[in-house]
């Protein structure tokens, strides 16, 4: 029986008891950080903007099956994040709701499922489930570690304010610093200031703000993904992930939309040879810009994946917006449930994650094994036959030679 594909499924609601997330097809023998992944479940909790929410939950995983003596044993692996505030049942604290929010899903999955009560859609819709996607991004982070991958992500900016910081290996250290040192996880402090300036605005007006968040993956080899098939190409995948998480509205790898502004000579990033470099990740293939982001026709090129998102504003406004009562069919004012001015910041660390999953995901289909053993086994196998290419000459190789030798 051969290793299942690494996927994730997550399952509660946003009062319910707890988050439940099952990562299936995850080696044996992989150490996991479980003080990382609680780390990322926190840094997900904050940011300015946050809403109360987030002082009452206390969010760190309980591992239920999957993992013995700090590693994985080959089964799939379920977490669980409690929810402090689970209070799904208590119809004062969490009574039916019957004027949708403009921007949410209440209208459309209420109509989905023929009820007025838009209770039961929100609960599933809200982005508190994003805890769950977080964690399994961050099991899967710790896999991408064993070969050498690191993934960065932060906020790029807001309103027309954004940051021009080019993540790179040499300073990653130093923007992980000032990230995390930003009330906004953005390591441009100047930029900080003037997203601090917009969410303190928006508070005051009682409406929201959204922003750009990036996010840089960096020490992938040459040819993770697939050309063969659309639904397989790494792009794809990253772009399902991202556009997946609740309030994205746009996804761009690498240029993104201003290679609609160039012509093709100032969008392709020219390829150059490195034999210094041939023991790196990369294989010695460089580029001098990265336009691409990491990826071309579905697969890695060696160069770091660049992703950005676009997060709107928060559907839920502190004054609310034009609706109708479900009911009566009236107007009325949307219904207010406790929210956020601005979660930009954690919809940054969300991202980071859902993108590192899809990585993994690819990487293990390429490189796939029962055990870690195993899988870095194949690594190290395919790592050194594409150093030493050409391997051999082919039969359609052989005849294309004689072919141009006659002419």
């Amino acid at each position: 029986m051969t290793m299942p594909a690494l996927s994730y499924h997550t399952a509660g609601e946003s009062h319910g008891p707890a988050l439940t997330v099952m990562v299936n097809g995850m080696p044996a023998g992989l150490v996991l950080d479980v003080d990382f992944i609680n780390a990322e479940l926190q840094r997900r909790q904050g940011g300015y903007g946050r809403g109360a929410r987030m002082k009452i939950e206390k969010d760190a995983v309980t591992f239920l099956a999957g993992l013995r003596h700090g590693h994985t044993i080959g089964s799939p692996l379920v977490m669980q994040i409690p929810n402090r505030d689970s209070r799904l049942d208590d119809l004062k604290r969490t009574p039916p709701v019957y004027r949708p929010r403009p921007g949410h899903a209440d209208l459309a999955g209420s109509i989905k499922w023929l009820t007025t009560d838009c209770r039961e859609t929100l609960e599933r819709a809200s982005a508190r489930e994003t805890a769950a996607r977080t964690a399994a991004g961050a099991v899967a982070r710790c896999l991408l570690r064993a070969f050498g991958i690191e993934v960065f992500g932060f906020v790029l900016g807001m309103m027309k304010v954004a940051s021009d910081v080019q993540p790179t290996p040499e300073n990653l250290e130093l923007l992980l610093r000032a990230r995390d040192a930003s009330e906004v996880y953005c390591p441009d402090q100047a930029v900080s200031e003037k997203i601090i300036e917009h969410i303190r605005n928006a508070k005051v007006n009682k409406d929201t703000v959204g922003g750009l968040v990036e996010t840089h993956v960096f020490g992938c080899p040459p040819g993770i993904g697939t050309c063969a098939n659309w639904h397989e190409k790494l792009d794809s995948r990253i772009a399902a992930a991202v556009m997946g998480i609740q309030a994205f509205k746009a996804v761009e790898i690498g240029l993104g939309k201003d290679c609609a502004n160039r012509v093709g000579s100032e969008v392709h990033d020219p390829i150059e040879y490195d034999p210094q470099k041939r023991g790196q990740a990369s294989l010695g293939f460089v580029r001098p810009t990265n336009n691409a982001g990491g990826l071309e026709g579905g697969m890695t090129n060696g160069m770091p994946i660049v992703v950005r998102g676009t997060m709107k504003p928060i559907s839920t406004l502190l004054r609310g917006m034009p609706s109708v009562d479900l009911n009566t069919k009236k107007a009325e004012h949307s219904a207010y449930e406790r929210s956020d001015v601005c979660a930009l910041p954690a919809a940054s660390v969300v991202m980071e994650n859902v993108v590192a999953f899809e990585v993994a995901r690819s990487l293990m289909e390429k490189f796939s094994g029962d055990s870690m053993h195993q899988a870095l086994g194949n690594y190290e196998i395919f790592m050194e036959m594409a150093r030493r290419l050409p391997l051999e000459e082919t039969p359609a190789s052989v005849g294309l030679e004689a072919e141009q030798t006659e002419e």
